[in-house]
Parts: structure tokens; C-alpha cells; sequence
């Protein structure tokens, strides 16, 4: 659950997978194949920021990624995503704002790639979208862009290209404020310098079967604007900043009404993806698993609950749930399964499309979904989240997404309303969020 204003209230989903708040308390036809399997586009850029020339100059404002070089990947609206976080720190005396931060770059600095201000860094009347990129820590809502002296924020990054080919090899971040004017002077000037070259990974976007089967799947808490879980579920752990679920996926489907349960809603049995078969993504190793967690009741987040919330711990927020190795330092982690579903165990080798559990609501879920995600390691929490792409889906619209922010924590209501008359066949792409999928 995202931390609130004291001036506003933003209305921000409450159900599904809060681990934030918890951490706090305490394709069909495709044939079998690797996590590393290529899409059809170009590699990324040389993951290299060699040779970039940054500016000397005092700093009153310090910039630090937080995680690996960001990985580009293609969306369901065909463009190439970029997604990243930043730790901007006033590392002065002297209070400081942050008026803009330009994306530009690195070998053409005056070539803006993006741009964030105003609204789009702080504003007190939005919940999610492209606004509220700034944020307090660990990603707590703020009412204004002034970082009082030897404060630190976080900075989440997006913006997406038509082609890899419009990428550049490194970027810079242009920082616009006011703040120490240099380390002898006391008083307040302008901010304007170039700061923290960021290249692209090279690593190769894994390309991966789908995690379940079925029509009318929506990509609940997807990539990549902030507002909505996952993107801005930065977390302190080990020493460090790090968000292990930047790409996730809360994947819950809904009946042909395009309702997510029918009858009684205090029932787990009455929502239409309870139950369903979870898949193996790609062939892999079963690391870690945890079973026998007890499905909770529908419409309670167990962290908002002080008698639940003390039964959460590290181990246990993400219910019942399996980590598969994929290889090349591939992680594929499925959460909130039922107990007693799980047909694997530690050790065990699975192949792509095998059925190694059902899908349920444990640990810090307030209804049934998959938690899905990719990273580059076996822990949650120290790995950071990779983004992928699927083999081969159909897309069928989007789901309106004041419906989903709007909607009370059983999820009632519909929510296909703008489901596509035909669905599009589509290849190598990450769901976005709120995507309507069928995986044939």
C-alpha cells in the first residue's frame, strides 16, 4: 500500500500484492524452449558508458541508479520500453528542489530523450500515470518537489521509443532546481548540470512462455507508469534500495461478463481464476517453494490488518510459492498458490507448460491473482526485476483504469467494456498494465 499525502487523498489500489506494506510491518503452439531465447528485435545498446564526459561541477543534488542498467523490451502498444529508478539525494545543508530532470543523450547531451516536470514529478490530485515520479523512501507520495537538507528521494524513470534504433548508447540526466550554489556558501542558487551516465544492458530480454492459460486475463499492476503496485515498490533491503518487482504482474482473470468473481465474493471458490493451473514458463530448476499457507478471505489485505499483519514475515508475504532457475541468470518466481497445489519440490527439473501448482490467494493478497515476475536471482529481495516477453498471445484491449482504482477490494463490477472486437495475435511483447490477454 502506498504512504498518503497528509494534505490529499489519493485513491490507489488496495488489493493484491502490497509487499511494501508488508516489508514495513515486520503460448499455446509454441514448442519448448529457454528463458534466453531471443525476440525478432535488435539487440540493446553496448552496455558500456565508456568514453561519456561528465561535466565537473558541485553537485548539492547526487543521483544514483538503483538497480542494473535498465533492459529495453517491446510493449503491447509495439513501442520499446524503458523503465529505471533513481536515488536523489540532497546531500547539502541547504534545502534544495527539483524543478526538472531531462533524460538526454550522453554523446549529444542537448538531444532530450525525456523529460519530467511539474506535475509529472509531484502532484497532489493524481494517484497513478504519468505523474508522482518523485517520491519520499522507501516510495511514499509527497506534496511538493523541496528535498529538505540531506534528504533522499526516489526518481522513477520511463519512456519508450518507436525503435531500438532511436536509442542511444548512454544517457545523462540534466537536473534542473535550486540548492547550494558550492560547498563553501551557505546560500541557495539555481540547479543546472549534467549528472550520472546510465548505459543499457546487453543482456539479451528473455523471451518466455505464459505463466497460465485461459481468455480474459488482465495484467493487473503492470509496467510502467507509477501509481499502481509493482513500479514503484521500492523496498530498503540489504544495505541497499532495490526493486525486485519493477516488471510484475498480477495476473487475475474475469468471467465472459467480464467480472472477476459472481455470487458470493467472500468466497474464494466464486472468482473466475481461482484454481486455475499455473504453468512453467520455460524449462528450469525449482530453487525455493513454500506450501501450507492457509488462503485468506477475499477483500482483506492481510497487511492493513493488525491481527494478520503479525502472522506476515519475510519468508511468507508472497503465500505459497514457487522460484524456478531458468538459466542464464534467469529467475522466474510465481506467488499466492493454493495449499497443497504445488506439484513440485526443491530440486526438481520442470518443463515449459508443466503444471507445477494453482492459483490461489495466500500471504498478502486480498484476492485470488498470480503474482508473476522475472528477476536475476533466487531471493526477492536481493534480486532486481527483469522485464521479458511473451511468445505468443492474443491482445484484446485495456481495461480502464480508473475501474480498477475505482473498484472496492473484492473487485466488483465489470471491467471488459473496451475489450477489442477481434483480438490481435502478437509475438515477443510484455503485457502493459492493465492489458486484457488470451493466452489460446
Amino acid at each position: 500500500m502506498q504512504k498518503r499525502s497528509p494534505s490529499v487523498t489519493r485513491r490507489v489500489p488496495t488489493f493484491l500484492v502490497a509487499l511494501v506494506a508488508a516489508v514495513a510491518l515486520l503460448a499455446t503452439g509454441c514448442t519448448a524452449g529457454s528463458a534466453s531465447e531471443l525476440a525478432d528485435a535488435a539487440a540493446p545498446p553496448v552496455d558500456s558508458v565508456a568514453g561519456v564526459t561528465v561535466p565537473d561541477a558541485f553537485t548539492a543534488l547526487t543521483l544514483i541508479p538503483i538497480g542494473n542498467p535498465p533492459l529495453p523490451f517491446r510493449g503491447t502498444d509495439g513501442k520499446y520500453h524503458v523503465a529505471y529508478d533513481l536515488q536523489l539525494t540532497n546531500a547539502t545543508k541547504v534545502p534544495a528542489t527539483l524543478e526538472k530532470i531531462d533524460v538526454v543523450d550522453a554523446s549529444d547531451p542537448k538531444k532530450i530523450i525525456a523529460s519530467f516536470s511539474g506535475t509529472s514529478l509531484v502532484d497532489t490530485d493524481c494517484s497513478y500515470g504519468d505523474c508522482n515520479r518523485l517520491r519520499d523512501l522507501p516510495a511514499g507520495y509527497i506534496d511538493s518537489t523541496g528535498i529538505p537538507p540531506q534528504e533522499t528521494r526516489v526518481v522513477f524513470i520511463d519512456f519508450a521509443l518507436d525503435s531500438l534504433d532511436q536509442a542511444p548508447k548512454a544517457l545523462l540526466h540534466h537536473l534542473y532546481g535550486t540548492g547550494a550554489a558550492s560547498p563553501a556558501f551557505g546560500e541557495p542558487g539555481p540547479i543546472d548540470y549534467l549528472t550520472t551516465p546510465v548505459a543499457f544492458s546487453t543482456q539479451k530480454v528473455p523471451v518466455i512462455a505464459p505463466p497460465v492459460r485461459g481468455d480474459n486475463w488482465v495484467a493487473l499492476n503492470g509496467c510502467c507508469e507509477p501509481g499502481f503496485p509493482h513500479r514503484s515498490s521500492v523496498m530498503s533491503v540489504n544495505g541497499k534500495l532495490n526493486n525486485s518487482q519493477r516488471f510484475a504482474i498480477d495476473w487475475k482473470r474475469t468471467n465472459e461478463a467480464g467480472e472477476f468473481y459472481s455470487g458470493d465474493k467472500t468466497s474464494n471458490e466464486s472468482y473466475a481464476d481461482y484454481g486455475t493451473d499455473i504453468l512453467a514458463v520455460a524449462d528450469g530448476t525449482v530453487v525455493s517453494i513454500l506450501d501450507g499457507m492457509a488462503a485468506n478471505a477475499p477483500g482483506v489485505l492481510p497487511a492493513e490488518n493488525p491481527e494478520l499483519a503479525a502472522q506476515l514475515t519475510v519468508e511468507n508475504v508472497d503465500g505459497n510459492h514457487v522460484v524456478l532457475d531458468l538459466g542464464e541468470g534467469v529467475y522466474a518466481m510465481y506467488a499466492h498458490m493454493i495449499s497443497g497445489s504445488l506439484t513440485v519440490k526443491k530440486g526438481d527439473k520442470v518443463t515449459e507448460g508443466q503444471v507445477i501448482g494453482k492459483l490461489g490467494n495466500t500471504g498478502n493478497a486480498n484476492a485470488s491473482h498470480l503474482h508473476f515476475q522475472l528477476m536475476d536471482g533466487p531471493s526477492l529481495l536481493e534480486a532486481d526485476s527483469l522485464p521479458y516477453e511473451l511468445k505468443g498471445f492474443d491482445y484484446d484491449g485495456q481495461v480502464d483504469p480508473k475501474l480498477i482504482a475505482n473498484a472496492d477490494d473484492y473487485l466488483s463490477g465489470t471491467f471488459l467494456a473496451d475489450k477489442l472486437v477481434k483480438a490481435e495475435p502478437r509475438k515477443n511483447q510484455l503485457p502493459l498494465n492493465l492489458a486484457i490477454v488470451d493466452f489460446g
